[in-house]
């Protein structure tokens, strides 16, 4: 990622951020990371271990998806003498009483929101220096970001990257499959094989996070 604060061109396409997010949350659910995930109607949320930071993507009718957070360190905007707006400018179709609720509990370091093919999010002062969404969720612009994180909770295989890049264009299309999950896990666990309990965990994870065929996207729906 290339700017502090994060800029809307620093985050990836949702299909693509979807696939992260889903796969960080697969894999935890595997036991392999310690942040908390949950599936809810609408999207994902993480929150890290510790309460360093937290996150929720959400996906809502018309291909539009909001990505959202903050971090105990990196977030500065809440923080100020007059915080940052961070709903200024939001369109209409934002789910604006959780968003309101969350700026009023100052919760939010950042939002952005993606429409008509791109990401935008509210004016930072220029002074501002972090929003805190590199240190929360430095993936969301790099498929390498991700390989680092998961190399960090899993330990780095020597088919760590390949078995992420795969699992995650799988992902992204909607066609993960039992052998798919058992790759990834392979490569998490090896040399060892994965449990085939956890490989069972994880392919239900991903049938509810709509990375198989047979999974209903949330938000989409």
């Amino acid at each position: 990622m290339a700017h502090r604060p994060s800029v809307p061109g620093d985050l990836d396409h949702p299909r693509r951020l979807w696939a992260r997010a889903a796969t960080l949350g697969l894999l935890a659910t595997a036991g392999f990371d310690g942040d908390a995930y949950q599936l809810r109607a609408g999207g994902l949320r993480c929150d890290g271990a510790g309460g360093t930071h937290w996150w929720r993507l959400t996906r809502h009718p018309g291909g539009r998806t909001v990505f959202r957070g903050q971090d105990v360190d990196g977030s500065h905007g809440h923080l100020r003498r007059v915080p940052v707006d961070f709903l200024a400018g939001g369109p209409d179709w934002l789910p604006w009483p959780e968003l309101r609720s969350e700026q009023e509990g100052c919760a939010l370091g950042y939002v952005y929101w993606w429409q008509d093919g791109g990401w935008g999010r509210a004016p930072y002062p220029d002074d501002l220096v972090d929003d805190g969404l590199e240190p929360a969720a430095g993936w969301v612009g790099d498929d390498g970001r991700l390989v680092d994180q998961l190399g960090e909770a899993a330990g780095r295989g020597p088919d760590l990257s390949a078995a992420v890049f795969a699992f995650l264009d799988r992902a992204e299309g909607r066609t993960v499959d039992e052998r798919a999950v058992t790759t990834l896990l392979g490569a998490c666990t090896a040399p060892e094989r994965p449990d085939p309990a956890m490989v069972a965990v994880a392919l239900d994870f991903a049938a509810r996070a709509a990375l198989t065929s047979a999974g209903d996207a949330p938000g989409n729906g």
